[in-house]
């Protein structure tokens, strides 16, 4: 191991979307940045996200896209660091995109063409990034007491891949196989380590432990952006109409959503399943009308006055303004109306008919749980921003250490907010480390 530590100025840890913004931004500053990922690849996150093609921004970007135990931390930073700042960038870079739904915007071709541009950007100010590093210790030195006036010393380690350990176990030397050692020191420490969520990717606790390590406090973190999941006779139901999709409104008691609803073989996804999922929790009820176009209720009795031979199903076959799937229709009737299927609605109690528009317009499922950080676009919770200043994202409790990203209590919706918060939250302390 070397015994002479590396300095640094600004060492940031998590090579992702907020740690790379953050390290060009400094380095425009003239600081000598260093950036140390665990993972074989940097911005694997961004390289997955719309389908490869990056949902980097969105053009409408307000306060109540986002969602915070401190509902006002976030508003600084976004203020300051709008998204036509980065969508400035990606023309400058030549990037072709396109805006789809609510102001949504993604790559025409790749979304390596952000990777690329923000390593880019740090290569043109002296910016060095190095993956397969594992961080073994963070710890606080006196900065008197070095040259630099240094505040904090990394030791890392390499992680080696599948084929360097074969290699090494083939060597000579038998120590060959250990993974070599380095120390830093640095002024500034920035902690970019994200989430937990879709842990093949690289995500780990690492940066809630580090933030606990010097005496933050955690807001209890949750899968979110993600589908739901259903394990009684519901779950049967949604199963077997997996792959249908259809516009609703989804809904719980603190907000509801009109956007398409996704069936698959585990559950409920699509847009509006994983936003309401930012506003769930555990044990409630989510509420979907799954024809947020036609009043039911009125629809049925109204069609039972001048219609009263037609049955149900025909009337929510033809006379809907977003029909309902004929699968969808099919199971449905099975599961809520099978007992008059065949009735014409003469023959059926206004009552009856009521309830099954009030079911309709207002479908009431208890999902079992959610697939989990395994799928989930985002965590939700992270490290409370009570203690973070949200015009730098200094540590109130620690000078020198820096959080920004995913890391903290900021979760945005689907649809570039949380890419807009890496953008802006890793801005914003770029200019002051």
């Amino acid at each position: 191991m070397n015994n002479s530590p590396t300095y640094y100025d600004v060492i940031i840890i998590g090579a992702g979307a907020s740690g790379l913004y953050c390290a060009l931004t400094a380095g425009r500053r003239g600081r000598r940045v260093l950036v140390l990922d665990h993972a074989n690849k940097v911005g694997k996150k961004i390289l997955m996200s719309g389908g490869g093609r990056c949902n980097f921004t969105n053009y409408f970007v307000e306060p109540e896209h986002f969602i915070s135990s401190n509902s006002h931390f976030f508003k600084s930073a976004l203020s300051r660091y709008p998204s036509w700042e980065f969508i400035a960038m990606v023309e400058q870079h030549n990037i072709a995109y396109h805006e789809r739904d609510n102001g949504q915007l993604f790559c025409d071709d790749s979304a390596k063409d952000i990777v690329t541009m923000l390593l880019d950007e740090c290569a043109a100010v002296g910016v060095q990034v190095r993956i397969n590093t594992q961080i073994d210790k963070v710890e606080t030195i006196e900065a008197t007491a070095d040259k630099h006036n240094a505040r904090f010393q990394l030791l890392t380690s390499k992680k080696l891949s599948k084929k360097d350990k074969q290699a090494a176990l083939t060597a000579t030397e038998a120590n060959a196989a250990k993974p070599s050692q380095a120390s830093y020191r640095c002024e500034s420490l920035v902690v970019a380590t994200g989430g937990l969520s879709i842990p093949t990717l690289g995500a780990s606790g690492f940066g809630y432990e580090l933030a606990q390590q010097f005496g933050h406090t955690l807001i209890a973190t949750d899968a979110s952006l993600v589908p739901f999941t259903f394990t009684d006779k519901t779950g049967e139901l949604i199963r077997a109409l997996a792959g249908i999709s259809l516009p609703v409104i989804a809904s719980n008691e603190r907000i509801s959503f009109k956007l398409p609803l996704l069936f698959t073989h585990r559950g409920l996804s699509g847009p509006s399943m994983l936003q309401l999922s930012n506003y769930w929790h555990t044990g409630e009820t989510i509420t979907i009308d799954l024809l947020p176009e036609t009043d039911v209720t009125e629809l049925l009795l109204a069609r039972k006055k001048s219609h009263p031979k037609q049955l149900i199903r025909t009337v929510l076959a033809e006379s809907t303004d977003n029909a309902l799937p004929k699968k969808l229709l099919a199971a449905l009737q099975s599961h809520l109306w099978e007992d008059i299927k065949d009735t014409e609605l003469a023959n059926i109690k206004d009552e009856r008919l009521i309830e099954l528009g009030a079911t309709l317009n207002g479908w009431q499922l208890k999902p079992s749980g959610t697939e989990g950080y395994r799928t989930a676009e985002v965590t939700r919770g992270g490290v409370k921003t009570n203690d973070i200043s949200s015009k730098t994202m200094q540590s109130n409790l620690q000078d020198g250490l820096y959080f920004i990203g995913e890391v903290l209590d900021v979760t945005g919706w689907l649809g570039g907010y949380n890419f807009q918060w890496a953008w802006a939250s890793g801005f914003v302390c770029g200019e002051v480390v």
